[in-house]
This record gives structure tokens, C-alpha cells and sequence, in this order.
């Protein structure tokens, strides 16, 4: 007889509020509900109201753990539109902070990783090597998440070379750390037993949801924007995009951990070249009538943001689409058939930011839809169903 068992919208597994319902029959998942629309911040919206200069500093709160990827993503969009030129070493910069944005990312996601399935040493590993990253990230910025660096047509800020410099030994320390973290995780047993064949996106279901960032890059798909559609200096650095073939969770760890060595290396480099001299801002006057577009790597993949504008100093609109939303459909594949224990940490493996994904409400009513009154009808269908007692507005309402 098939149960449906509700996950969230508020559980100890999940930053961020969520709801899942999963119909299960005995152990066995037999179906999927991502019910979403808990964090709506009106960002987009809010975007509309700020100069092109001020979005930057808005945009970089959909999410903290990627804070970089939407200011950029916006830059670049920005960018496009205007047909600004960015120097060279503004590029180096954007493309620095970035990677290590990335390597604190992913480090985060495998200490969960390991705390969801009850594996606390790799949680307390990975999360002791990110407090590096973020100690070293507030060295060059200023800040540990939220850096402020981004405008359009460079950076805020220069990073004085004697900082680059003190980032070299720390880098060397954390590639120690992070092969031995991932020949730790890959070589362990319990580690293989619990994640080794569990919620497998195969290849053609990875192209035909649409799946980004590590999520299809573990099913064998050689999707980066930073390989595809090259910005900052990728073209100049050598790296490679990573994949693997198994498509499982155990896949989609190796993949972050080995995207965390590969960042490292592209830091080193980014070092070791960027220039000393040389202006970081082409400071430009006005963003012409038009559209534009911005597409990142972020952590989980790609960050895509559309600016339309009017030749007025803000933008007429602005829409932003995080990975998350691309990435959400795929647990119809890969939960259906697992069982209920396996259902968590399958949801988790694709690094999801709810933040990142909820922004705004599209409502299909009239135009003239009134939220308030929408809202306390719904609470008065609630506490009827639930045999509570009605106030007088509800009574009206309900009527």
C-alpha cells in the first residue's frame, strides 16, 4: 500500500526551507514532489530600482556560499549588452576569486555530505580545510563571503601582490589536504557501500532534464561554461573539465573533489601571471538600449542572468536562473526505485540552493490579484479542514 512520506518544509537535513513528498511503497520510493516557493525576496524586482553600479552588491546575496557567481554572471550580462571591455587584469582577479569561491564551495557540500549520511570526521575534515579557503578569501577581499568585488567593466578593488603572495603557502597546504581528503573518501569502504550505485542519473536522462555543473558532469557530460563559452582567463590557464561516467552519488563527490584540486591549480597559475601594473576598471559612462546576457560556472553550474536595457542608468529588467532549477527535475530519475533511507542524501547530492532558485512568484490570475486576500483564504481553507475555529474576516472570506 503506498504512503506518502513529507520531507521538510522545515527539516534538520536541510539548510533552507523545502518540501519533498514521497510516495513509497513499504521502503521503496515510488514517487517525487518537489514542492517549491518558500524564499521569495523580490530580487529581481528590487534590481529594477538600483543603478547598474548598485546591483552588483544586491545580487550578491541570493546565495552567500556563491557570492561571487551572480555578481559576475550579471557583469557579464552587463557586459554583453554594452559592449564593455574589461582589462586584463581585472579578468585575472574576477577569474581568482572565483575558483576559490569554488573550492569553498565544494568542500562544503562534501563535509555535508559526509554529516547527512552520519560520517562526521569527513564533515569536520572538509569544513577545517574551507575555514582556510574563507580565512584566505577575506585576506584579498575583505570579506569571507559577500566580497564586493564585481562591477561592470572590472573590479572594485586591486589585490596588493604581497597578499597574492601569502596565498601561495596556503594553497600548497590545501592541496596536501584535499588529495588526502579525497583518497580518504574514495578508499573508504563504508563510504563506497552507503554512495557507490545510489541515485544514478544516466547520461540520457542527464541531457534530457537539462542537468548542470557536477550533477551532469558526473553522468558523463563535458558541460563547463568556463570550457564552452571561455570569459575572465580560462583560455589562458591550463586545467580540465572533470567527469565521470557512473552517474551515482559516489560519482557526483568525486567529481567536487577533484574540481577542488583543479581550482587550486588554476589559483596557482593566476598568481604566477597576473600583472602588476595595469588598470582593473574601464569605467564606463552608459549602458546603450538593449539586452544582454551572463553566463558563469557557478559551483553547481551554470549561472545565467538577462539585463534589458533602455539607455537609462538601471535596468528595465533583470532575470536571473540559478543551476538549482535546471538540476531539481532529475530526482524524478534518480529517487524513483531507491529507498526511503537513500532519498535524502540523493536530494542533497546536487548541491541544491533554494535561495538561488526562488526569487519571485509568477502568478497566471488577473493582473489585479490581491495577495493578502489570496493568503487569508488559504489559511481559512487550512483551519477548516483542520476543524479550527474561524475568525470573522475568515468567515467572509470562506464564503
Amino acid at each position: 500500500m503506498a504512503t506518502t512520506i513529507p520531507i521538510g518544509p522545515y527539516h534538520p537535513l536541510q539548510e533552507e526551507p523545502e518540501h519533498y513528498l514521497l510516495t513509497v511503497d513499504g521502503e521503496e520510493v515510488l514517487d517525487v514532489d518537489v514542492q517549491i516557493g518558500y524564499n521569495h525576496r523580490g530580487i529581481e524586482k528590487l534590481s529594477e530600482k538600483k543603478t547598474y553600479n548598485q546591483v552588483p552588491f544586491l545580487v550578491e546575496r541570493v546565495c552567500g556560499i556563491c557570492s561571487h557567481s551572480h555578481p559576475y554572471a550579471y557583469c557579464l550580462a552587463v557586459e554583453d549588452c554594452g559592449d564593455l571591455e574589461v582589462p586584463e587584469k581585472a579578468k585575472y582577479l574576477r577569474t581568482l576569486i572565483g575558483e576559490l569561491e569554488r573550492i569553498h564551495s565544494h568542500l562544503l557540500w562534501a563535509g555535508l555530505a559526509g554529516h547527512f549520511i552520519g560520517y562526521d570526521t569527513v564533515f569536520m575534515w572538509a569544513w577545517k580545510y574551507r575555514e582556510e579557503v574563507l580565512d584566505l578569501l577575506e585576506l584579498l577581499t575583505g570579506n569571507r563571503n559577500a566580497y564586493a568585488m564585481m562591477k561592470p567593466g572590472g573590479v572594485q578593488r586591486d589585490i596588493p601582490r604581497e597578499h597574492l603572495e601569502e596565498a601561495r603557502p596556503i594553497l600548497d597546504t590545501l592541496k596536501e589536504k584535499s588529495e588526502m581528503l579525497y583518497n580518504a573518501v574514495l578508499d573508504d569502504p563504508v563510504m563506497k557501500a552507503r554512495l557507490e550505485g545510489i541515485g544514478v542519473l544516466d547520461e540520457e536522462d542527464a541531457r534530457a532534464f537539462g542537468a548542470l555543473g557536477p550533477t551532469s558532469r558526473a553522468s558523463g557530460i563535458p558541460n563547463d561554461i568556463r570550457s564552452d563559452f571561455p570569459y575572465g582567463v580560462y583560455e589562458d590557464l591550463d586545467w580540465k573539465v572533470i567527469t565521470r561516467d557512473a552517474g551515482d552519488v559516489l560519482a557526483r563527490v568525486e567529481v567536487r573533489l577533484l574540481e577542488t584540486l583543479e581550482s587550486i591549480k588554476m589559483c596557482e597559475q593566476i598568481i604566477n601571471r597576473i600583472p602588476d601594473e595595469g588598470s582593473i576598471d574601464s569605467e564606463p559612462k552608459k549602458i546603450p538600449p538593449g539586452d544582454g546576457i551572463g553566463s558563469y560556472e557557478a559551483p553547481r553550474g551554470e549561472c545565467f542572468h538577462y539585463i534589458k536595457s533602455d539607455g537609462t542608468n538601471r535596468p528595465v529588467r533583470h532575470k536571473i536562473r540559478a543551476p538549482t532549477f535546471m538540476n531539481f527535475p532529475t530526482y524524478r530519475s534518480t529517487c524513483i526505485g531507491e529507498t526511503v533511507a537513500d532519498a535524502s542524501i540523493i536530494l542533497a547530492s546536487v548541491d541544491p540552493c533554494y535561495c538561488c532558485t526562488e526569487r519571485a512568484i509568477s502568478l497566471k490570475e488577473k493582473d489585479d490579484v490581491n495577495l493578502l486576500e489570496l493568503s487569508q483564504k488559504r489559511t481559512a481553507e487550512i483551519k477548516e479542514e483542520l476543524g479550527l475555529e474561524l475568525s470573522p474576516l475568515e468567515e467572509v472570506l470562506d464564503e
